[in-house]
């Protein structure tokens, strides 16, 4: 699944290519998403421009010109792929997940503009597309979520007072959007190595300065991925040409069984399961 920087690569390719421009046309093939797409969704959209797009955690968010958005998430296998009129398509995702080129199969929606067209694909079909009517809807679905990392809600004073008394591991609270939006799996395993911090540790027994560590650590390492374009595990490229590089940074993800990477640590990378996600952590110095 797309986790925060991947979704904000998606967010840079869409805001350069579509932002200001108008939707010409909506095609919806297929309206069983996760989420029903209702039957007015075309006629919301259409001759709309797009004023901003944005993103809170894994959501991309689209501001149109009739103060209305579009919430689009891409699930498990969703991808949104850049087709230009007059152009060679050779690489169309603006994601790494999946195929680099447009599939001719589980083409569910398309936005048409004057120039190009946006293609949202999914063959699992776990993404949706929802419409927000105003800016007090908007605020009040993202009330459900905790904060992201980067923002000033999000200190170490938040985490500890968070943490009073619970008995739910570290690992599983990075996971959990209600605590924070945006961390997923990947870079969870990769927060905590930094921090030093075993993911089975319970929340309730990490101090106030391995809180601070986690702040710390959780924007180095999203900002990180982001500049690198992402985690591109299956190793395709965007429509730049580029590839997520993010994944050659890994300390501890699918590194089970080699040698910590810390310097000075003689330990070895393990492998275990944390409520059905692969956890990598070191066996010496996290603890």
């Amino acid at each position: 699944m797309p986790e925060l920087p991947e979704v904000e690569v998606v967010r840079q390719s869409l805001c350069k290519k579509i932002r200001h421009k108008k939707v010409k046309k909506v095609i919806v093939r297929n309206r069983n998403l996760r989420l029903k797409i209702p039957l007015n969704f075309e006629k919301l959209l259409i001759n709309q421009k797009i004023i901003k797009v944005d993103r809170f955690s894994k959501y991309l968010i689209l501001h149109l010109s009739n103060s209305i958005y579009c919430l689009i998430h891409l699930g498990m296998s969703g991808t949104i792929h850049i087709i230009y009129n007059k152009k060679k398509n050779f690489l169309t995702n603006a994601s790494f997940y999946h195929s680099p080129t447009l599939p001719k199969k589980h083409n569910h929606v398309e936005f048409i503009f004057d120039d190009l067209k946006i293609v949202y694909n999914d063959p699992r079909r776990f993404g949706f597309f929802q419409i927000i009517e105003n800016f007090s809807s908007l605020q009040k679905k993202i009330s459900f979520f905790g904060p992201e990392p980067f923002q000033s809600i999000f200190d170490s004073k938040y985490i500890h007072s968070f943490f009073y008394k619970k008995e739910k591991n570290i690992k599983n609270f990075l996971l959990d959007q209600k605590f924070v939006s945006g961390i997923g799996n990947i870079y969870a395993n990769e927060i905590l190595f930094l921090c030093k911090i075993n993911p089975f540790r319970k929340a309730r027994l990490i101090n106030i300065q391995e809180c601070k560590k986690i702040v710390k650590n959780s924007r180095k390492i999203l900002l990180d991925a982001i500049k690198k374009g992402g985690s591109s595990i299956r190793d395709f490229k965007n429509i730049k040409g580029k590839k997520g590089n993010f994944q050659k940074s890994f300390k501890v993800y699918e590194r089970n069984g080699l040698n910590c990477k810390r310097l000075n640590c003689k330990g070895l990378i393990k492998k275990k399961n944390i409520s059905n996600r692969s956890t990598f952590f070191c066996d010496m110095c996290q603890k």
